[in-house]
């Protein structure tokens, strides 16, 4: 009875009142007291004020607590999978060290370049970087990569809470190895006892990052070798070696798992045997819990799940299904993990998969916890096309590349001496028209975007903005039309920071579809910077497909100090010149 009261109690301490903004509409009326602690049976709680009802994109804790890492890159040589490559790893592991923080901390972590041949940079993926655009680590864009032997210090305030990653944006570098989880802990929308962390799947190449950009650049994406699950999966050829991933379970407890798809080139669908997953996150944005057995979780994309244990005492297979028309493994429907109860016999796990559809688009059951509405007044006066295809003509100035993507008719091109911020600087507008870069003057503003793909060739790509958490207002087959404006989400609709532009399934026949697809995203100008939005397949990005967005341009300087640049972009200058490999791609 006293455990009832107290649940009871704690839960009666949402109390309502009323929440208004200037720069956005919210309908939330929820708040908590001070004594509303979190638990395993008040996850929805976090104390002081804030909760799962507090709106972070408008309010959110300031700890005063810094939490520090040192992160170390270097050249190595591992065998996730009992085959032994090149890896550039951080702190000498892959992935890389998970950073953790509570909400409302301050992350400090110095990033140390000890490659021999490669800058390096690094981009905390779906992290805010509210008025602190400069730490974003998006080289070409916020800063110069940092040359071999140098060393830079990002510090950022955890404005969200939730699970996501930090990876290198220099190339297709992150798939060599620089990448790692990050769990910002927080509130959340459903109840769990145990949380078992980050468990971030991915594609995985024997030959190097490098090489397969390569081969993709001259006319299409190679195969995967494997696929990794938290950096360890057993080898497809006969005695490869490697190993499953193995979690233990206690039956009757329920688990909070945080998946995150780190790959360069393909989609899953995933799954626990016998076990359905309760989805209470999408990327950074809590949602209302639903109960699935299948996911799809497309490049850059998070959820966070829970399991709850209440199987026959025995292990289950956990599933990452490459889907097919959006990926191509060599070890697909083999991708698995393991998860034992405690007290099962030894063994791997005789179960059985439920039965799917194969597809590339995104969950539709996502509704945000925090209800937002975007005003659908403003759509036509604040609309842009953004038109994605494909091309031959290359990156101008580059070599090499046969194939390039476009937006609106040109490949992104960034350089890595000279990044955005430095513009900014130097208050230097001659904005060269490779770096794909549009203005957005107006403060605290919804801007649409259409993004269409158009073309001889439509595949999705999974399209990241940074910065931002957008709204995804709708998608479709085929062209977009401006009737269908009155069709569009504009109540409450999903908020994340990757979403699909979907493409049609090929022709039964043979060869590439016929018609391309749309994706509707908003968002509101209420952070200051330069930010990049791409597709998050590695190959495109590097081929050029992406823009990058010039926010509050004249507030960029009186936010944050821009002589972070000065000393990394001083040594890279010193440095290029006698770098061993040359830049033949966007550079991102």
């Amino acid at each position: 009875m006293l455990l009832l009261a107290f649940i009871l109690a704690s839960l009666a301490s949402f109390a309502s009142t009323a929440t208004t903004t200037t720069s956005q509409t919210s309908t939330s009326t929820k708040v908590a007291d001070s004594s509303c602690t979190n638990g395993p049976f008040t996850r929805q709680c976090w104390g002081n004020g804030f909760s799962i009802a507090t709106d972070y994109d408008t309010k959110w804790p300031v700890t005063g607590k810094t939490v520090s890492y040192h992160l170390e890159i270097t050249n190595t040589t591992l065998a996730p999978d009992g085959y032994s490559r090149l890896v550039m790893a951080i702190n000498g592991q892959y992935p890389g060290p998970t950073i953790s923080a509570n909400w409302g901390d301050t992350l400090q972590v110095t990033v140390k370049n000890s490659l021999k041949n490669n800058g390096t940079s690094m981009h905390w993926h779906g992290i805010r970087q509210a008025n602190s655009c400069n730490m974003d680590g998006t080289n070409g864009i916020t800063e110069c990569p940092l040359a071999p032997g140098e060393t830079k210090t990002y510090t950022f305030l955890c404005t969200q809470f939730g699970t996501t990653w930090y990876h290198s944006h220099f190339s297709a570098q992150y798939g060599d190895g620089v990448l790692g989880p990050i769990v910002i802990y927080g509130p959340a929308t459903a109840n769990y006892d145990i949380d078992l962390g980050a468990m971030p799947i991915t594609d995985w190449y024997h030959p190097t990052a490098f090489q397969e950009a390569e081969i993709a650049a001259q006319g299409g994406p190679p195969a995967a070798d494997n696929g990794l699950i938290n950096g360890t999966m057993v080898n497809p050829t006969a005695g490869g070696g490697g190993a499953y991933n193995t979690v233990t379970m206690t039956k009757g407890k329920k688990y909070r798992l945080r998946l995150i798809n780190t790959s360069l080139d393909n989609h899953f669908m995933v799954s626990l045997d016998g076990h359905n997953l309760t989805v209470i996150q999408a990327d950074f944005v809590p949602i209302v819990p639903y109960s699935t057995q299948w996911l799809f979780i497309g490049i850059g994309q998070r959820y966070d799940v829970i399991i709850t244990a209440t199987q026959a005492i025995s292990s289950y297979w956990f599933r990452a299904d490459v889907q097919l028309a959006c990926g191509a493994n060599n070890n697909n429907f083999n991708i698995k993990a393991i998860f034992n109860y405690a007290g099962a016999p030894v063994g791997d796990p005789t179960t059985l998969g439920a039965a799917y559809t194969q597809r590339c688009s995104d969950e539709t059951t996502i509704v945000p916890y925090v209800k937002k509405d975007v005003p659908s007044g403003d759509f036509l006066t604040h609309v842009q096309q953004l038109n994605v295809s494909l091309n031959g003509g290359g990156v101008p100035g580059q070599t090499g590349n046969i194939v390039t993507w476009t937006i609106n008719g040109t490949p992104l091109d960034i350089d890595w001496e000279l990044p955005t911020l430095k513009y900014v600087q130097e208050s230097n507008d001659s904005f060269p028209v490779d770096l794909n870069l549009i203005k957005l003057p107006e403060a605290n503003a919804y801007y649409f975007w259409i993004i269409q793909s158009t073309g001889f060739l439509s595949v999705p790509h999974p399209i990241h903005l940074h910065g931002h958490d957008f709204y995804l207002l709708g998608t479709g087959l085929g062209a977009w039309d401006n009737s269908f404006a009155s069709t569009l989400q504009y109540t409450n609709p999903p908020r994340r920071d990757v979403a699909m532009l979907p493409a049609p399934a090929a022709p039964a026949g043979g060869g590439p579809p016929s018609s391309g697809g749309w994706l509707v995203i908003a968002f509101l100008t209420d952070n200051p910077g330069a930010w990049l939005m791409h597709c998050h397949i590695a190959w495109h990005v590097g081929e050029g497909l992406a823009v990058q967005f010039l926010e509050r341009e004249s507030e960029i300087s009186g936010l944050m100090s821009l002589s972070t640049l000065d000393a990394p972009c001083k040594a890279w200058d010193a440095y290029q010149p006698t770098a061993y490999y040359v830049k033949d791609d966007s550079g991102l």
